[in-house]
Protein backbone atom coordinates (compact mmCIF):
# COMPACT_ATOMS: atom_id res chain seq x y z
CA UNK A 1 0.00 0.00 0.00
CA UNK A 2 1.52 3.22 -0.66
CA UNK A 3 2.12 5.59 1.85
CA UNK A 4 -0.16 9.21 1.11
CA UNK A 5 2.00 12.24 0.63
CA UNK A 6 2.70 14.20 3.69
CA UNK A 7 0.70 17.03 2.36
CA UNK A 8 -2.51 15.58 2.21
CA UNK A 9 -1.75 14.10 6.16
CA UNK A 10 -1.38 17.62 7.17
CA UNK A 11 -4.33 18.83 4.99
CA UNK A 12 -6.83 16.18 6.89
CA UNK A 13 -5.25 16.95 10.28
CA UNK A 14 -6.13 20.83 9.74
CA UNK A 15 -9.28 19.80 8.37
CA UNK A 16 -10.45 17.49 10.83
CA UNK A 17 -9.20 20.38 13.64
CA UNK A 18 -11.73 22.32 12.40
CA UNK A 19 -14.51 20.01 12.22
CA UNK A 20 -14.93 19.68 8.73
CA UNK A 21 -17.50 17.90 7.12
CA UNK A 22 -16.24 16.98 3.91
CA UNK A 23 -14.57 14.01 2.05
CA UNK A 24 -11.04 13.87 0.92
CA UNK A 25 -10.15 12.60 -2.82
CA UNK A 26 -7.08 11.94 -3.67
CA UNK A 27 -7.52 11.43 -7.97
CA UNK A 28 -5.51 8.99 -9.68
CA UNK A 29 -3.62 11.85 -11.51
CA UNK A 30 -2.98 15.58 -10.29
CA UNK A 31 -5.41 17.73 -11.56
CA UNK A 32 -3.99 21.18 -12.04
CA UNK A 33 -6.82 22.89 -13.72
CA UNK A 34 -10.23 23.06 -12.61
CA UNK A 35 -11.85 21.35 -16.04
CA UNK A 36 -9.69 18.64 -15.32
CA UNK A 37 -11.01 18.56 -11.54
CA UNK A 38 -14.85 18.68 -12.52
CA UNK A 39 -13.98 16.06 -15.32
CA UNK A 40 -12.42 13.74 -12.63
CA UNK A 41 -15.17 14.32 -10.17
CA UNK A 42 -18.35 14.39 -12.51
CA UNK A 43 -19.07 17.73 -11.30
CA UNK A 44 -19.68 21.13 -12.80
CA UNK A 45 -16.62 23.33 -13.82
CA UNK A 46 -18.11 25.98 -11.34
CA UNK A 47 -18.51 23.98 -8.18
CA UNK A 48 -14.42 23.72 -8.33
CA UNK A 49 -13.25 26.32 -5.67
CA UNK A 50 -9.66 27.29 -7.56
CA UNK A 51 -7.01 28.89 -4.46
CA UNK A 52 -5.45 30.77 -6.13
CA UNK A 53 -2.66 33.09 -4.17
CA UNK A 54 -2.18 36.45 -5.25
CA UNK A 55 0.56 39.16 -4.01
CA UNK A 56 -0.25 42.50 -2.83
CA UNK A 57 2.47 43.96 -2.53
CA UNK A 58 4.77 41.81 -0.50
CA UNK A 59 0.80 40.58 1.28
CA UNK A 60 -0.83 37.08 0.31
CA UNK A 61 -4.04 37.43 -0.41
CA UNK A 62 -6.12 34.16 -1.24
CA UNK A 63 -8.80 34.33 -3.38
CA UNK A 64 -11.07 31.28 -3.78
CA UNK A 65 -12.98 31.70 -6.83
CA UNK A 66 -15.31 29.51 -8.81
CA UNK A 67 -13.45 27.24 -11.87
CA UNK A 68 -15.77 29.09 -14.18
CA UNK A 69 -13.83 32.43 -13.12
CA UNK A 70 -11.23 33.99 -14.27
CA UNK A 71 -9.71 36.46 -11.57
CA UNK A 72 -9.70 40.31 -13.32
CA UNK A 73 -7.00 41.30 -10.80
CA UNK A 74 -7.78 44.55 -11.34
CA UNK A 75 -11.02 44.99 -10.12
CA UNK A 76 -10.65 42.22 -7.41
CA UNK A 77 -8.02 44.60 -5.93
CA UNK A 78 -9.86 47.39 -6.17
CA UNK A 79 -12.60 45.49 -4.02
CA UNK A 80 -10.92 44.21 -1.35
CA UNK A 81 -9.05 47.61 -1.03
CA UNK A 82 -5.25 47.00 -2.04
CA UNK A 83 -3.58 48.69 -4.73
CA UNK A 84 -3.25 45.77 -6.81
CA UNK A 85 -2.85 42.14 -7.05
CA UNK A 86 0.02 39.74 -8.98
CA UNK A 87 0.39 36.30 -9.91
CA UNK A 88 2.39 34.83 -6.88
CA UNK A 89 5.80 32.87 -7.96
CA UNK A 90 5.79 29.35 -6.44
CA UNK A 91 8.13 30.40 -3.57
CA UNK A 92 5.77 33.08 -2.18
CA UNK A 93 3.21 30.25 -2.58
CA UNK A 94 5.00 27.57 -0.61
CA UNK A 95 6.37 30.57 1.94
CA UNK A 96 2.85 31.33 2.69
CA UNK A 97 0.87 28.29 2.49
CA UNK A 98 3.61 26.08 2.86
CA UNK A 99 1.46 24.36 0.13
CA UNK A 100 2.73 24.17 -4.29
CA UNK A 101 0.68 25.88 -6.74
CA UNK A 102 -2.29 23.35 -8.44
CA UNK A 103 -2.56 21.98 -4.63
CA UNK A 104 -3.15 25.23 -2.50
CA UNK A 105 -5.74 24.39 0.14
CA UNK A 106 -7.65 27.16 1.57
CA UNK A 107 -6.59 25.85 5.29
CA UNK A 108 -3.48 24.74 7.03
CA UNK A 109 -1.11 28.01 6.48
CA UNK A 110 1.79 28.68 8.31
CA UNK A 111 0.14 31.83 8.97
CA UNK A 112 -3.35 33.40 8.51
CA UNK A 113 -4.02 34.78 5.27
CA UNK A 114 -6.66 37.08 4.16
CA UNK A 115 -9.04 34.96 2.41
CA UNK A 116 -11.69 35.62 -0.25
CA UNK A 117 -14.23 33.26 -1.70
CA UNK A 118 -16.49 33.92 -4.97
CA UNK A 119 -19.87 34.35 -4.40
CA UNK A 120 -20.79 32.43 -7.23
CA UNK A 121 -19.82 29.55 -5.39
CA UNK A 122 -23.20 29.56 -3.73
CA UNK A 123 -24.89 28.26 -6.40
CA UNK A 124 -23.60 24.91 -5.88
CA UNK A 125 -24.91 22.45 -3.19
CA UNK A 126 -21.11 20.89 -3.06
CA UNK A 127 -17.93 22.52 -3.61
CA UNK A 128 -14.35 20.73 -4.41
CA UNK A 129 -11.36 22.60 -3.31
CA UNK A 130 -7.41 21.39 -3.17
CA UNK A 131 -6.44 19.74 -0.41
CA UNK A 132 -2.75 20.54 -0.10
CA UNK A 133 -1.77 18.41 -2.84
CA UNK A 134 -1.93 18.66 -6.93
CA UNK A 135 -4.03 15.47 -6.95
CA UNK A 136 -6.21 15.70 -3.59
CA UNK A 137 -9.35 17.30 -3.38
CA UNK A 138 -11.94 17.75 -0.44
CA UNK A 139 -16.04 18.36 -1.03
CA UNK A 140 -17.58 21.09 1.72
CA UNK A 141 -20.16 23.54 0.85
CA UNK A 142 -20.21 27.15 0.77
CA UNK A 143 -21.24 28.00 4.05
CA UNK A 144 -18.55 25.38 5.80
CA UNK A 145 -15.87 26.90 3.34
CA UNK A 146 -16.79 30.57 4.60
CA UNK A 147 -16.72 29.39 8.20
CA UNK A 148 -13.75 27.60 7.93
CA UNK A 149 -11.44 30.05 6.52
CA UNK A 150 -12.59 33.15 7.73
CA UNK A 151 -12.95 34.08 4.42
CA UNK A 152 -14.84 37.76 3.00
CA UNK A 153 -17.31 37.21 0.32
CA UNK A 154 -16.69 38.75 -2.87
CA UNK A 155 -17.53 38.72 -6.33
CA UNK A 156 -15.74 37.44 -8.87
CA UNK A 157 -15.07 38.18 -12.48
Amino acid sequence: MATEHAAITAFREEHARRHGTGDVVVLPESAHTAALAAAALGCEVGAIANSLLFDADGSPVLVLTSGAHRVDTAATAARIGVPRLTRATPDFVRTHTGQVIGGVSPLGHPAPVPTYVDTWLRRHPTVWAAAGHPAAVYSTTFEELVAMTGAREIEVD
